[in-house]
């Protein structure tokens, strides 16, 4: 059967419609908008009425092509913004009933079970090699570490690209400062919330969702984009340092003509890069593993009975 997921995070909207066949997914529509709900946020506590009608709009659009597709379930997954807004549950139920999908705003538990089971769908369940995977989003960093397809530890940490870009980033391009200011407290953020001995027992990462794959397309200078050439790309983390100092050093209106980041990443991504490095650089890894399959896989498999 067909089925249709949702994902609506701080920074983007996206939308999945796939068949499901014992197990299996074969991806129809894979589609990616940046709508930035989270902006704001951070410093008001409410999801703002712009970043709302944002991923209204694209809903309208994202319906379409789940009844072209004659989708036997479609659901939404719902992230750091919501959860941590006060005018979440309203939001919620509009999306409910006005675009008739229905709504699951997850556990930080149920978030870290489906990114790794969207991440690993695909790997043997008896490869027991620990293995982190990263999820960069707009409000927070998602890190999951396990084996197989079990999750160990997981924790969602106050490190996204929307908020990091809110706290820190107050020039165009940004100042070595600022960049010196960001970068600490991520590595606070993360130190703190993944003890030492889990990111020693790490031997592989995974890296998924906008940044990583937007590494991955802008090191191998992809114009359009190409999510083959993206999945399974290995991502060295000298080559992502080199990148941080090529954006961070332009700006936004130069970030935007630069092959392989979509332009409506260009004002997150010097963030989003900065996170990236600090977990490669915490967990002592040299390169990760980019992928196209993340939560959105995860819950067209574990989420839709």
């Amino acid at each position: 059967m067909n089925v249709a997921v949702v994902d609506i995070g701080s920074n983007s909207t996206r939308l999945l419609v796939a068949e499901r066949d014992d197990g299996r997914i074969r991806e129809l529509v894979r589609e990616s908008t940046v709508t930035r709900l989270g902006a704001g946020v951070d410093a008001d506590g409410r999801l703002s009425d712009e970043g709302m009608q944002r991923v209204y709009d694209t809903l309208e659009r994202y319906r379409e092509e789940i009844d072209a597709h004659d989708c036997r379930a479609a659901v939404a997954v719902l992230t750091s913004a919501v959860r941590d807004s006060a005018n979440g549950q309203e939001f919620s139920d509009t999306v409910r009933e006005r675009y008739g999908l229905e709504p699951h705003v997850l556990t930080g538990d149920e978030e870290a079970q489906l990114t790794f089971l969207g991440a690993t769908s695909e790997r043997d369940p008896d490869d027991r090699q620990p293995t982190l995977v990263l999820d960069i989003g707009g409000g927070s960093t998602e890190l999951v570490i396990g084996s197989g397809h079990t999750v160990d530890f997981h924790v969602s940490t106050q490190a996204g690209v929307v908020r990091q870009t809110e706290r820190h980033l107050d020039t165009d391009p940004p100042t070595d400062h600022e960049l010196d200011e960001l970068g600490a407290d991520v590595r606070a953020i993360i130190a703190d919330a993944v003890p030492e001995a889990r990111r020693r027992g790490v031997e592989h990462a995974i890296g998924v969702a906008g940044t990583a794959t937007a590494l991955a397309a802008i090191a191998q200078r992809l114009d359009p984009y190409d999510a083959e050439r993206v999945h399974g790309y290995q991502l060295a983390r000298d080559e992502a340092r080199r990148i941080l100092g090529e954006l961070a050093a332009i700006p936004v209106a130069e970030r935007r003509q630069v092959p392989g980041l979509h332009p409506d990443r260009a004002p997150t991504i010097v963030a989003g890069v900065v996170i990236f490095l600090a977990v490669l650089d915490l967990f002592g890894l040299d390169e990760i593993e980019v992928s196209e399959h993340d939560i959105l896989r995860g819950a067209a498999l574990g989420l839709i009975p």
